[in-house]
């Protein structure tokens, strides 16, 4: 056995390889322990940024919600204050119109009034024309005078 070549190049390869094993087994071992250790920081660095994107993607939709309860507000005002602005616009324009139709009564009622003057008017000058006729025809001078007079003085209480 000591005396065959291959037992002593077995021994050799045998203690060649237990002497390289050692720093060859801890340079293996510590890039083996880098690699991981670059895995784990990748992974922490995965972890972190998708934690950071589940929180932006929260934060966009609650601003999302946040907009969309605020579009629903003013679109709530919008309406209330449409409604607001119609209903002034239907009390102004009542306002106008029945402005207006009392105003037009109150002409109408103006011109009848001026209307029951002028005809008492022309009633009275017609009455006054027709008693002078009647007078001229049936009295005489002196009589005429008289009611002349007469009448001249109880105008103004009639009138009044």
């Amino acid at each position: 056995m000591f005396e065959s070549l291959f037992f002593w190049e077995a021994l050799a390869f045998v203690i060649f390889v237990a002497a390289l094993f050692k720093p060859v087994r801890n340079k293996v071992l510590g890039l083996l322990d880098q690699r991981i250790e670059t895995i784990r920081n990748e992974i922490e660095a995965a972890e972190r940024l998708r934690e950071e994107a589940q929180s932006t993607l929260a934060s966009f939709q609650r601003k999302q919600r946040d907009v969309i309860q605020e579009a629903e507000n003013i679109l709530a005002h919008a309406k209330e204050e449409a409604t607001r602005l119609q209903e002034q616009g239907l009390k102004d324009l009542e306002t106008v119109f029945a402005r207006r139709q009392r105003m037009a009564e109150e002409s109408i009622h103006q011109a009848e009034l001026e209307a029951e003057q002028e005809i008492r008017g022309r009633a009275v000058e017609l009455a006054v024309a027709s008693a002078a006729k009647v007078l001229a025809d049936n009295l005489d001078g002196s009589k005429a005078n008289a009611l002349i007079d007469q009448a001249t003085a109880e105008l103004p209480a009639k009138l009044h």
